[in-house]
């Protein structure tokens, strides 16, 4: 699968991964992506990825920082954002850390 996603669109889809991983979406973790992305972005990037299969989630994660210039500083970044989304409920469930744990190594 090829992936022609801006970097904003990318870092959309990581997030919007982390706030459904549990299958629960909240306003809080909502809010947060939409903080970060305009909602065009958001709403472009949501429809696919409440298509796309978690394998192929986490495929086209990998495909797209083997395929891109994604410095340090920049996956720190994301994985900071990523902490915010999983916090922005104000509760972090089992799914939640280990979908956690699997996105800090793909990010290392």
């Amino acid at each position: 699968m090829s992936i022609d996603w801006t970097k904003i669109e990318f870092e959309a889809y990581v997030l919007l991964y982390a706030a459904q991983c549990n299958l629960l979406e909240t306003e809080e973790e909502r809010e947060y992506i939409l903080s970060k992305v305009d909602e065009k972005t958001f709403n472009k990037v949501h429809t696919q990825i409440v298509f796309d299969k978690e394998e192929d989630i986490i495929e086209n994660i990998k495909e797209y920082l083997l395929t891109n210039n994604y410095s340090n500083e920049e996956k720190r970044a994301l994985i900071n954002d990523i902490k915010e989304v999983f916090f922005a409920d104000g509760t972090v469930d089992k799914i939640e850390k280990k979908i956690f744990e699997t996105l800090q190594k793909i990010l290392k």
